[in-house]
Order: C-alpha cells, then sequence, then structure tokens
C-alpha cells in the first residue's frame, strides 16, 4: 500500500513538472520570437501577427513547431503589400549562377535589424531550420546562432548581412545547409566550419569573402552542392577538393582570384555535374583527369590564363552538354555590385580573357552525343577544324571565331540541323560554305573576315524547328546547360553591335558573309519563313566581297515580312540601277549601305516611302541625276550619304526639315546653287559634308550656332563672302578651293590639312581634294577659272617636291658612307642557334607579314607578334617604331649588349633586324618571364626593403625578399611585411592580396606567372572607386 501511493506521488509529480517545463519552454520560445520582433525594423509589417493578442505562437508566420509548442523551424520569406525593397534585384543579375538550389526570386520585404540576428533566434534551442531568403535583411548575423546544437538549416540567401564570419563557434554539428550566398559578408572563410562533417549544401556566393580556402573543403563526405564564386579568394585551391567529393554535384569556384592549376583531383568526384571555373587566374592546363566525369554536363574554364593542348580524355563525358573554353562577354558587365571592385567597372578593352590554348580542337569533343553549345572564341586554336560533329542532334551553338583555323568548313556541320549559332568568322578558312548548314533557321551565322569563296549558297531551305525565344527570365530555365545558352544567345545580340536603329535591341536573325572573297549574285536574302514576322529583325552583311550582278527584286522580296531589316553589300563590284519601286517592297528597310560598288542610274523616288529608314548609304557609285525631293520626307533619317557621285542640281529644300539626320554628308558630287539655309534647323546634326561640288553663294552664318555640328568641310566648291565666327568648327582647313571666300584666301588654294575629316575617319574616308582628283568619269569637256587656278597652283607645288627629290638623291650619291648604311639588305643578325635558319623573309612570313591577328602585346617601342618560324618553334618578334632611335649605328652597338645578356628570368634576345625602314627583334617565346621582375619590384615598394636586404641575414646566405614574404604568408604573418604607415593606412585584405599578386609574380614556374595585363587587371580590381 505504501509502496503504491509512493509510485503515485512520483508519477504525480513528475506529471506536473513536466507540464510546468512545457508550460516554461513555451513560454521561453514565445519570448525569444518577441525579442526578435523587437530587436527589427518591420516598415511592411511582414511579423505583424506575432503579438500577445495571438497567445499561440505556433500560429504565427513563418513558426513552425513540434507536438511540444517547441519551435523547429522559422521560414520567413514574404508577404504583400505596403512598401518593399526589391531583395532579388542582385540575384537576376547572375542567370549561371545557383543551379542546383537556384529557386524563383521574388520582390518581398525589407526587415533591417536594430541588433543582430541572433537576438532572440539564438534562444531558440530546439531550431532545426532558420530560412530568411531575400526578405532584406540590413545587418550582421551574430556570433550566438553559431552555437545553436540543433540547427540543420541556416538559409540566408540574398539579403543585406554584412559583417565577419566567426573564426570559432560550438555548435553547427547536427548542419546541412549553409547558404548565405548574395550577402555582404567579408573575412575569410572559418576553418571550424570542418567541424559540419554533415555539410551537404555551402554556399558562401556573391560575398567579399577573402583569403586562400582550406584543405578542410576536401573532408565533406556528405557535400553536394559547393558555392564559393563571386568572392575575392586567392591562392591555389587545394588538391584535397578531391579527397571525399563522392557526392559533390555542382562547384563554382567562378569570379574570383585564384591561381595555379585546375585541381585535377576533380577528376574523383564521379557524380560532378557541373563545373564552372570562370574569371579566375588559373594557369598551366586543363586536367586530363576532369575525362573521368561522366556525369559532366557543364564545364566552363573560361577568362582564365590556362595554356596547352584541349584534353581529348574530355570526349569521355557523355553528357556533357556545355562546354566554354574562352568567353568575351564579361558575365559582370554592367552588374551593379560591390562585392568586386571590378564588376563595376567594364574592361578597358573589353576583353577580358587570356586562355591560350594550343592545338585543335578535338573531334572526340565535337562528337559528344549529348553537345548542345561549344564556345571558344579568340583561343588561339589552329589547324582544321574537327570533321567529325557526330549526329550532332542536340547541338545549337558553336563559337569559334577569331582563332587561327584553316582549310575549309566541313561538310559535317551540314547534318546539325538544330544548330541556330555559328560564329567562325576572322579565322583563316578557305573554301567554299557547306549548302547543307540549315543558315536560313539559324539567329547568328558569321563567317566573315575569312578567305571563303564561290557564291553565296542558296542553301537547303528546310522546315526549321521551334525558334529558341532570346528572352531570358531568372526563374524560366531549370537545368544550367539551358541558362547558358539563353545567357550567351542574349549576350550575342548585344555583341554584334547592330545600330540601335530600332529593333528594341533585339534581332531574329545575324547573317554575316562579309570580308570574304565571295563571287557571283546576291539571289535573296537567306531567311527561313518561321524566322519572318512584324516582330522578327533581321540583318544581311556582305560587304567587302567580290559580288557581281545587279540589285534585282528578289533580294528584297520577304523584306516587307519582317519588322525591321538590316542590308550592308557595301565595297563589292555591284552594278545597274536600284529597283525602282524597291521603296514600295521595303518599308521596313532600316539600313541600306551599297557604297563603294558600281552602281549607275539616278537613286529612285520610292525611297522615301520608307518610312523606316535610319541610315542611307549609297556613296562612291556612279549615280547620276538629282537628289530625290522624297528623301526629304523620311522623318527617321539620321544618316545619309550619297558621297562621290555625279549627282546634280541643288540640295532638296526638304532636307532641312529632316530634323533626326545627325550625318549629311554629300561630299564629291556636281551638287551646285546655295547651301541650303534649312540645314542650320537641324538640331542633332553632327556631321556636314559638302566638299568638292559647284556650290556658290555664301555659308549660312547661322551654321555658327548649331551646337551640336563637330565635323564641318565645304571645301573646293566656288562659295564666297565672310566666313561664320566660330573658331572651333569654322577653320580655314574646312574651306579650302573657295578663292572668293573673305578671310582664308591665303590658304583657299592649298591643299586640305589631315584634320580636313577630323574625327570622322568612317564618315568619308577621303580627305578632300579638287573635284578632278577623285573623279570617276569625265565630268566635264574643260576648266573654268577656278579649277585652272588649282591646276597651276597643284603644278608649282609638284615641281618643288620634284626639285627636292633630286636634291636627296644627289646628297646621297655623294655619302657613300650613308648609302652603305641605309642599303636595303634584309640581313638577320644572330646570336643564338634555335635550329632552324632564321632569315628576313621566314621572320616577315611567320607574322603573317606583321599582322594584326598575330599580335600578341603593344608598348612605347612598338608592337610584339608570335611567330612560328617551323611547326613547333615559336619565337617573339618586336617590331621597334624606327623613329625611337638616333640611328642604326647606335642601335647596332646597343642591342649587341643586350644580346650578350643571358638569365633565367629574362627574355633570351636571339636576333635582330636593322635598317632604316625596318627594325625587329626576335626573342625566345616566353610567356610571363618580364613580370619577375615587377613582383620583385612590388614587394621593395610595399616592404621599404631590397631585394637582398641586410636584415634577411639571420636566415642564412641568399635569402631574398621573395623567400621573406612567402614565409611570412605561410606562417600568418603578413602584416610583418609591411611598413607601418602602410599598414595603418591601408585596408588589410588589398594589402594582403597585393602581397599575393607580388608573390605569385615571382614564382619559379613560368607558366603559373601572370602576364602584366593580369596583374593590371587585378591592381584595377583592388583600386578604390573614388581613383
Amino acid at each position: 500500500m505504501v509502496r503504491n501511493r509512493l509510485l503515485f506521488n512520483l508519477l504525480f509529480w513528475g506529471f506536473i513538472t513536466s507540464l510546468a517545463y512545457a508550460d516554461s519552454s513555451f513560454s521561453s520560445d514565445k519570448s525569444a520570437l518577441l525579442r526578435f520582433k523587437a530587436s527589427v525594423s518591420d516598415p511592411s509589417g511582414l511579423l505583424s501577427n506575432w503579438g500577445l493578442e495571438n497567445p499561440n505562437h505556433c500560429s504565427w508566420k513563418g513558426v513552425y513547431c513540434d507536438s511540444g509548442s517547441r519551435v523547429i523551424s522559422l521560414n520567413i520569406t514574404g508577404g504583400s503589400g505596403g512598401n518593399f525593397v526589391d531583395s532579388c534585384s542582385t540575384y537576376v543579375q547572375f542567370p549561371l549562377y545557383g543551379y542546383g538550389m537556384r529557386r524563383t526570386c521574388k520582390t518581398i520585404f525589407g526587415i533591417k535589424l536594430l541588433k543582430t540576428l541572433s537576438t532572440g533566434i539564438s534562444r531558440l534551442y530546439e531550431l532545426r531550420v532558420l530560412s530568411m531568403p531575400f526578405i532584406g535583411l540590413d545587418g550582421e548575423i551574430g556570433d550566438e546562432i553559431w552555437g545553436l546544437e540543433n540547427l540543420e538549416v541556416i538559409d540566408l540567401e540574398g539579403n543585406l548581412l554584412s559583417g565577419n564570419l566567426p573564426k570559432k563557434f560550438g555548435g553547427l554539428k547536427n548542419l546541412r545547409v549553409l547558404n548565405l550566398g548574395f550577402n555582404q559578408l567579408a573575412g575569410e572563410i572559418p576553418v571550424f566550419l570542418s567541424g559540419c562533417s554533415k555539410l551537404e549544401v555551402l554556399n558562401l556566393a556573391g560575398n567579399g569573402l577573402n583569403g586562400s580556402v582550406s584543405a578542410f573543403v576536401g573532408g565533406f563526405e556528405e557535400l553536394r552542392v559547393l558555392y564559393l564564386s563571386y568572392n575575392r579568394l586567392t591562392g591555389s585551391v587545394p588538391s584535397e577538393i578531391g579527397d571525399s567529393c563522392g557526392k559533390l554535384e555542382h562547384i563554382d569556384l567562378s569570379e574570383n582570384f585564384f591561381v595555379g592549376g585546375i585541381p585535377s583531383s576533380l577528376g574523383n568526384c564521379s557524380q560532378l555535374s557541373s563545373v564552372l571555373l570562370f574569371g579566375n587566374m588559373f594557369q598551366e592546363v586543363i586536367p586530363s583527369e576532369l575525362g573521368k566525369l561522366r556525369m559532366l554536363e557543364v564545364l566552363d574554364v573560361s577568362r582564365n590564363s590556362l595554356s596547352g593542348l584541349i584534353p581529348h580524355e574530355l570526349g569521355n563525358c557523355s553528357e556533357l552538354s556545355v562546354v566554354v573554353l574562352s568567353n568575351l562577354f564579361d558575365p559582370l558587365m554592367g552588374v551593379n555590385v560591390t562585392r568586386k571592385d571590378a564588376s563595376s567597372e567594364p574592361s578597358s578593352s573589353g576583353v577580358d580573357d587570356f586562355n591560350y590554348f594550343q592545338g585543335e580542337i578535338p573531334f572526340e569533343v565535337t562528337s559528344l552525343p549529348k553537345l548542345r553549345m561549344l564556345w571558344a572564341p579568340r583561343a588561339t586554336l589552329e589547324g582544321r577544324l574537327p570533321g567529325n560533329w557526330g549526329a550532332c542532334d542536340s547541338l545549337e551553338m558553336v563559337n569559334l571565331g577569331r582563332n587561327f583555323f584553316s582549310g575549309e568548313i566541313p561538310k559535317g556541320l551540314g547534318q546539325c540541323q538544330n544548330l541556330r549559332y555559328l560564329d567562325l568568322s576572322s579565322n583563316r578558312l578557305t573554301g567554299n560554305v557547306v549548302e547543307r548548314l540549315p543558315v536560313p533557321c539559324m539567329t547568328v551565322f558569321d563567317v566573315s573576315n575569312n578567305f571563303l569563296s564561290g557564291s553565296l549558297p542558296r542553301f537547303y531551305n528546310s522546315a526549321c524547328s521551334q525558334v529558341p525565344s532570346l528572352t531570358t527570365s531568372e526563374s524560366g530555365y531549370y537545368d544550367l546547360s539551358s541558362a547558358y545558352l539563353a545567357f550567351f544567345a542574349n549576350k550575342a545580340q548585344v555583341g554584334n553591335q547592330l545600330p540601335s536603329f530600332g529593333g528594341n535591341g533585339v534581332t531574329a536573325a545575324f547573317h554575316n558573309f562579309g570580308s570574304n572573297n565571295f563571287t557571283g549574285t546576291i539571289e535573296s536574302l537567306p531567311i527561313a519563313s518561321e524566322r519572318l514576322g512584324k516582330e522578327s529583325v533581321y540583318a544581311f552583311l556582305a560587304a567587302e566581297n567580290k559580288l557581281t550582278g545587279s540589285l534585282s527584286m528578289s533580294l528584297f522580296e520577304k523584306c516587307d515580312e519582317l519588322g525591321a531589316v538590316f542590308i550592308d553589300i557595301s565595297k563589292n563590284m555591284l552594278s545597274g540601277q536600284i529597283p525602282r519601286d524597291i521603296g514600295l517592297m521595303c518599308n521596313s528597310l532600316k539600313l541600306f549601305d551599297a557604297s563603294r560598288n558600281q552602281i549607275m542610274g539616278s537613286i529612285p523616288d520610292s525611297f522615301g516611302n520608307m518610312v523606316s529608314l535610319v541610315a542611307l548609304n549609297l556613296s562612291w557609285n556612279l549615280l547620276q541625276g538629282q537628289i530625290p525631293y522624297s528623301l526629304g520626307q523620311i522623318k527617321t533619317l539620321k544618316y545619309l550619304s550619297l558621297a562621290g557621285n555625279n549627282l546634280t542640281g541643288s540640295i532638296p529644300s526638304n532636307l532641312g526639315q529632316s530634323y533626326s539626320l545627325e550625318v549629311l554628308d554629300l561630299s564629291s558630287n556636281l551638287l551646285s546653287g546655295e547651301i541650303l539655309k534649312g540645314v542650320v534647323n537641324l538640331r542633332n546634326l553632327r556631321v556636314l559634308l559638302l566638299n568638292n561640288n559647284k556650290f556658290t553663294g555664301k555659308i549660312p552664318s547661322a551654321l555658327a550656332n548649331v551646337t551640336t555640328l563637330a565635323t564641318f568641310n565645304v571645301s573646293f566648291n566656288n562659295l564666297s563672302g565672310p566666313l561664320p565666327l566660330n573658331s572651333n568648327l569654322m577653320k580655314c582647313s574646312s574651306v579650302l578651293g573657295n578663292p572668293f571666300l573673305q578671310s582664308c584666301r591665303l590658304f583657299s588654294l592649298a591643299e586640305p590639312s589631315s584634320d580636313s575629316q577630323s574625327g570622322n575617319g568612317q564618315v568619308q574616308d577621303q580627305v578632300a581634294s579638287p573635284p578632278e582628283s577623285t573623279s570617276k568619269t569625265n565630268r566635264t569637256a574643260g576648266f573654268n577659272s577656278i579649277e585652272i587656278a588649282s591646276i597651276t597652283s597643284a603644278s608649282a607645288i609638284v615641281s618643288v617636291l620634284f626639285a627636292l627629290v633630286v636634291l636627296f638623291i644627289y646628297t646621297r650619291k655623294c655619302n657613300p658612307k650613308s648609302r652603305i648604311l641605309n642599303s636595303t639588305r634584309k640581313e638577320v643578325t644572330v646570336f643564338s642557334d634555335i635550329g632552324v635558319p632564321l632569315t628576313y623573309e621566314n621572320v616577315v612570313r611567320a607574322t603573317g607579314t606583321f599582322n594584326a591577328s598575330n599580335c600578341i602585346g603593344n608598348g612605347g617601342f612598338g608592337a610584339t607578334y608570335k611567330a612560328e618560324i617551323s611547326p613547333g618553334v615559336l619565337v617573339a618578334i618586336k617590331r621597334l617604331a624606327v623613329g625611337r632611335f638616333q640611328g642604326v649605328q647606335q642601335f647596332h652597338a646597343e642591342i649587341k649588349t643586350l644580346g650578350r645578356l643571358r638569365h633565367q628570368n629574362l627574355v633570351t634576345l636571339i636576333g635582330y633586324h636593322a635598317s632604316e625602314t625596318e627594325m625587329f627583334l626576335i626573342y625566345n617565346y616566353l610567356p610571363g618571364a618580364d613580370v619577375y621582375s615587377y613582383g620583385v619590384v612590388l614587394l621593395e615598394l610595399i616592404s621599404d626593403k631590397k631585394a637582398l636586404d641586410p636584415s634577411f641575414s639571420s636566415y642564412g646566405n641568399g635569402f631574398n625578399i621573395v623567400q621573406w614574404a612567402c614565409m611570412l604568408l605561410r606562417q600568418g604573418r603578413a602584416k610583418e611585411f609591411f611598413t607601418a604607415g602602410l599598414w595603418d593606412a591601408g585596408p588589410h585584405d588589398d594589402l594582403v592580396e597585393i602581397l599575393h599578386l607580388a608573390v605569385v609574380c615571382t614564382v619559379d614556374s613560368l607558366s603559373t606567372r601572370p602576364t602584366m595585363r593580369q596583374v593590371v587587371r587585378r591592381l584595377k580590381q583592388l583600386q578604390p572607386p573614388s581613383c
């Protein structure tokens, strides 16, 4: 009986105690939530139902409890109504980020932390999930959260959280997801994360994190996603990253400052689906071990400093769909973020990829069964294009432009009927264009700047598959390969740099056949019927070829079925007349350039019906008759050039009402009458060229008040009267050859100076000159008084020049020493034998006669060219500006001294050529040697020590400043390297990065050193915004 009573009492008090504890915990969690609410500013009322009037905290918005009313999850994702901030504005600017965990991002509300995020939340001891993404959280996280033992998920992506991650923390042993992507966190990645052995997702992308990545990243056996992109991380990626990566599916280290080689151990990560490494400073080669990744779908190694051959082992990656080896589109161009200084400023060159590969594209890559996109522009690839492209059923985009490919376009590409983007421009391709290519269906087809020949194909106009959309919504793609295709398709539209004459910046098709050797006639526009439509824009470019025949109506028959059309057929051999009804067939024509052909006849009046025309260039043809009055009816016209024809009559009066006109070039014709007074009303006019005509009367005085006008020329007319007062615009060089024009009579018959077309070489590439010097036909039977005076003056000038030439020859004959020094003998002086003969002829031939495509750098003394003297034998040719030296003798003496120098960190001077007309140096081709000395000088500057400073004596003989810097960095004592004043004044993170940069410049491996361009790029990224 006593025993039963005792048992009853124990159970009763246990029950009472548990109730009290539950009630206490219930109250504790509620208090913690209310404390958090009190620590934030919530103007939009996102936490409005958190309050005492609603006693059950488990029913509050975003709060989830277990059966004991303990808070186990906080999931706050926004609301509706009220004031809001767009927390997704930055996130959506990175369409290549986050696949594997990317979500739809919606506009939601901002919560400003008055204290830290830890306030209140750190007392929710049973909390397992803390999810508050994209709600505009502004403030610091606080240290207390990192001590919560039960937390499994921390998802605070896309906020404005700042501060550093803690160096030590005691909790998070059960953490599976740490997602702090796209905040404003700084400092280093804490090594104590290595204790989170259950981690599956680690996302620290889009912050301002610096320092190196420790080897602990290789210890996460459960890790599936690793995103460290868009930070300021430095150093090399440890090889340990591939130690325990059996479950790793996505790795993104892009847009950091990683150096060294790509770890070959990544080949051990058998489940890898995406490897994004673009925008770093990786050197050496693409590891062949990546060929073991059978699940790999996307590989992007662009915008690094890689070299060597493309590994054929990549052909083993049977799931591979996107391969990006180089990329001239800056993924950060125009992105408004502060996490990386470089992102807010485009590079000065517009090109920021330093990958320089060797050899060909392996056919094992081009024949991959699921390949959708191969992107490798300006990657120094060479040889022939692969003939094997497999079935290529999936292939949609290929960019191999601006390389050194030769030979013909492979017929195998004709099997790729889903190909929508093909850029083979600026190579050395020959032969014909494959007729089976689906060009009419392509969004972009560019074979310009090659040596292709034959006629323009008619192409097999088979039905096109569904036309891909060029507009990308942030949430519209659920796989990374589709996001890549959409991103590059959109970037390509901008990169084609079509004139912004309508089309809303997007073209349905861009076909460029320009700058080749195509012959024959143009039959019709090669665009498929599926591409037609009033919302579509089409550009057909075939300039600088050898096309013949006349402009047939068939060329314009599809024009009115498109929303906007751009046609450039300039610089060919086209003849005949412009179709009379061209304006009735092509109302949608935006740009028409048929300049520099042999087109005859008159300009059709029907041009006036082209109500959308923005640019018309018919210059340098054989056109006759008057300028049609109807041209003045085109209110959209911005550019009109009819120069270099045989047009007569006066300027139509209604051109003075074409208020959109920016460029009006009527030079080198037979136009007469007075200069149109209405031209002073053209408020947008920038260029007015009327030179080399027969205009009379006065220059309209009001032209001096046209503030937009930058280029003006009325030389070689019959103008008279005063020169309007405008010292910046009305210069004597702009009115030459007008003897009755006041104020400039002394110079009226002089030949025009080089600034007569100042700043506008694209408008007219020939300076003003007397009419007869530029006329294509015998325009008159005799000469008037002005012309006779001009000829007389020119004859006198020729006589003086002839006398000077005779005097020059005579003095040369009397100076035999000079004759020997300035002989035209093409000799090369050689200091080192490289195994092949070095002659003037084979050096020049190897540079392509100093072709710009072989240029690898420019300096104050000239340009440097890469030259392959014979297969496998590369040298660098420095072509010197002759005027930089006092004479050939001095050059010979100085260069022979340099030829004796030999050092492991200096390029070796192999030989040279010097004459009065040509000077060049021949070096061994050794990328990176020149930057070593810069690294040493930089170390000296920031430490105020010498390279072999006496203070290093305690470390032993030969210890230098490079070894000292490396030692301090390894020991975590970087602060000791800098002068006290510099360390106290400068941002410590930036100073340490400069130290890292200097050390990288001096590493032993030449292939690992950055180029000077990369050094400059990185220094610009560290430059304060105010500089």
